[in-house]
């Protein structure tokens, strides 16, 4: 049973993560005070979105046991907060008439705040990777001696290749308003595959709750990436290109 003073350091992680990310998008919004609020619909559904899918995920196993009240405060999920943050984004732009893509930003906000938010599952020792009955070159041992898949350092690796794709895609100026459409396609299929080796509750035989979220990811990113490319990416170009000479 986990303890608040040991989510204390994560929870300064994912602080700054936000934080980093209020700096970023507030230099965005000077250009459009509607992207203030597209902001603020991200947050918001990133947050209910990884409550709602962790519960889904694995919470509801939990129900009636001793730490249940606060697993449900500390759990969350990344997987949910991509589609509940993307929901959030796609409601804040229709409600405040807002039409440009803002998914590129998203592509590189989006894997620095994750990196953050493993560090600090790394050092408090949640998110743990699959137990390995002997040590091999690829596992890491604990505290508890166990040697697990390095499933946090894992993560940590993909995003960090993630965020320079996104900066050599938007350098490049290729591909634009489809960057996050990549990321959720990418991180789907790895977070499918991943899967396999984290320690989390299993649903049926190998196949966890997460597996499911990761699938809906990527073909959330799939569909959202054709529908653009069907309707022309030539009108973003300009936009992308505008922004990136702003910068």
């Amino acid at each position: 049973m986990h303890t608040f003073q040991e989510f204390r350091g994560y929870s300064w992680l994912m602080l700054a993560g936000l934080a980093l990310s209020i700096v970023f998008w507030s230099r965005i919004a000077r250009r459009d005070g509607r992207l203030l609020p597209v902001y603020v619909g991200a947050v918001l559904g990133a947050f209910f979105g990884a409550k709602v899918c962790y519960f889904a995920a694995e919470g509801w196993m939990k129900i009636g046991s001793p730490g249940f009240w606060l697993d449900l405060a500390t759990g969350k999920t990344i997987l949910g907060a991509m589609l509940g943050g993307y929901l959030g984004v796609e409601g804040a732009k229709k409600a405040v008439g807002y039409k440009q893509p803002t998914g590129d930003w998203f592509a590189m906000i989006a894997p620095a705040g994750i990196i953050l938010g493993r560090v600090g599952c790394m050092l408090h020792g949640c998110c743990p990777g699959r137990v390995f009955e002997s040590p091999h070159w690829f596992t890491m041992m604990g505290s508890d001696g166990v040697h697990r898949w390095p499933a946090v350092p894992a993560e940590i690796a993909f995003n960090g290749v993630a965020l320079l794709t996104a900066l050599a895609l938007r350098r490049a100026r290729l591909l634009a308003g489809q960057h996050f459409h990549l990321y959720l396609i990418a991180y789907g299929l790895f977070r499918f595959g991943h899967e396999f080796l984290r320690g989390t509750p299993r649903l049926l035989g190998p196949f966890s709750g997460y597996h499911v979220l990761a699938l809906a990811v990527a073909m959330l990113g799939l569909v959202r990436f054709y529908q653009r490319k069907r309707g022309g990416e030539g009108q973003f170009k300009k936009e992308i290109d505008s922004q990136i000479e702003r910068r």
